[in-house]
């Protein structure tokens, strides 16, 4: 394949960067780190991977979550150029409260929230999740019943007992994935999170929201109660390629036929 185009790779790891560099003639500038950018006359520059300067860029694909990466999403959003994901989509998806609150608004299984600010107090009867921050994989959750203060703004939610699912897509690749755990926390790391039959009213509601949200790839999180009944929990922008091989080959081969085209 012999492409003219400059492409970036910024957050990916060293095994992907390899696969994605055999298969493309290009020029490739690689950070794993989030790089400084330029947008300038509708001109994505970027900084050289070794030297000092910037050069221009024509594609990017970006893979990661980092404590600073929401500048330059928003950078490559007003750029509006050929980026992998879709820059708008993960702006609008990368602050998990804000984007929980607009997938609530196309979900079919948004159950309502509650809201509560940085060390104001709520008691509640029932069981009830509060959640926080922008991370997920299970971190900055809270599961109380009773009189609670809450150090940083968080959304409350009931607690729904039963099993914890992802829909995951990746372009044009589907799976659903059974998510694990020792405590009511789960994610997709255990080694017992498989492979399971996709739910199809999950996988509609999947895509309405990948669809609405601009998104190319997705992960969305429910709980199937014990009485059939759906949650949607959360939804992740950049869902984890690398915890199965099946779905990092499917990454891998998403990514390179987009360079491609």
């Amino acid at each position: 394949m012999l492409v003219n185009n400059r492409i970036a790779l910024v957050g990916i790891e060293m095994d992907e960067y390899q696969v994605i560099k055999s298969n493309y003639d290009g020029h490739i500038i690689w950070h794993q780190a989030i790089p400084k950018i330029v947008v300038k006359n509708g001109v994505l520059f970027m900084e050289k991977e070794n030297g000092i300067g910037m050069l221009p860029v024509d594609k990017v694909i970006y893979y990661g979550i980092y404590d600073n990466d929401f500048d330059f999403i928003t950078g490559l959003a007003l750029w509006n150029g050929a980026s992998f994901p879709n820059a708008i989509g993960m702006m609008d998806c990368r602050l998990k409260i804000p984007c929980l609150v607009k997938a609530l608004q196309y979900s079919k299984f948004g159950s309502s929230r509650g809201f509560i600010s940085a060390k104001a107090e709520v008691n509640v009867e029932n069981d009830t999740v509060a959640k926080w921050g922008n991370w997920h994989c299970g971190e900055n959750k809270h599961r109380f019943t009773g009189n609670w203060e809450s150090e940083f703004a968080a959304t409350i939610e009931p607690y729904f007992e039963g099993e914890a699912v992802r829909i995951m897509v990746v372009g044009n690749y589907i799976w659903q994935i059974k998510l694990e755990g020792t405590t009511w926390l789960k994610s997709i790391h255990p080694e017992t999170a498989c492979f399971m039959e996709v739910n199809q009213d999950l996988l509609k509601d999947t895509q309405h929201i990948m669809k609405q949200m601009n998104m190319d790839m997705i992960g969305t999180d429910y709980i199937i109660c014990s009485d059939g009944s759906k949650q949607l929990l959360e939804v992740n922008h950049i869902p984890n390629i690398t915890r199965f091989e099946e779905v990092r080959l499917a990454y891998l081969e998403t990514v390179i036929d987009w360079i491609s085209k």
